[in-house]
């Protein structure tokens, strides 16, 4: 199913920058661990200009759907629009669409949680923030539903160690949500074929790793699906599924 699209006459926050050497692999395609770093970089512009921003500061990502269209490249010189596609008032669903002026073309969405940063626990926005959300999309009872199911040990899977970097941790003392990106991207790069044509990969988060942790990575192919759970010794962490995207011309 298609994501969410931007009505004709709802503004979007936007950002353009190029893409860098450090943001993609060999052949010049723009990795999915560079895209949830965009992501993270237009959502910190945005809650600099937006009313009551300074009051949002932290958020857990509980899942982003990426749908490459068309792949992007080096140098490819990017535009990313951002806007809600739905929300409830402590969290909200949010899009981002990135368009490259070589025909590059990514979709995505990820599910915010806001949090007290005090008690971690969900919090309540604002109205002044939630207003221009308000007016993005009908959808404003929004509820969680899990698009990803834990491995329940029928299958056999592949097992790799992911040994974790002291650069791969956040302010918060966390994995940064971009890290989680990586292992996917181990598991594509035998498979250049695949990643040339439109495919979805979504990422839901289950649990933080923390720096004393030590991760493992289990996976799986059925046909042209890969499945993977990013766990540490104590409970899993993230879930991952990456299938071809079929579409009509874009």
């Amino acid at each position: 199913m298609p994501l969410p699209a931007l009505g004709p006459d709802t503004p979007a926050f936007e950002r353009t920058w190029t893409v860098r050497l450090g943001d993609t692999d060999t052949k010049d395609r723009l990795r999915l661990d560079a895209v949830a770093r965009y992501l993270q970089d237009i959502a910190f512009d945005h809650l600099d200009v937006s009313d009551d921003g300074h009051l949002h500061g932290a958020w857990i990502v509980r899942r982003t759907v990426v749908d490459v269209l068309r792949p992007i490249v080096f140098r490819e010189n990017v535009t990313l629009r951002r806007w809600s596609s739905g929300l409830s008032n402590r969290w909200c669903n949010i899009r981002v669409q990135i368009v490259g002026d070589r025909g590059g073309l990514v979709e995505t969405e990820a599910f915010f949680i806001h949090i007290d940063p005090t008690t971690g626990g969900p919090s309540r926005m604002t109205d002044r923030f939630m207003a221009p959300m308000l007016e993005q999309t009908t959808v404003h009872r929004l509820r969680w539903k899990a698009h990803l199911s834990p491995f329940d040990g029928s299958r056999e899977t592949r097992r790799t160690a992911f040994p974790t970097r002291s650069t791969d941790f956040d302010r918060l003392g966390h994995v940064n949500n971009a890290i989680y990106w990586q292992p996917v991207e181990d598991e594509l790069a035998g498979d250049p074929a695949f990643v040339e044509r439109p495919h979805r990969a979504i990422v839901e988060h289950v649990g933080a790793v923390l720096q004393s942790d030590d991760v493992t990575v289990q996976s799986y192919r059925d046909g042209d699906t890969l499945y993977m759970q990013i766990e540490t010794e104590k409970a899993t962490s993230a879930l991952v599924r990456v299938e071809p995207l079929v579409t009509a011309n874009v």
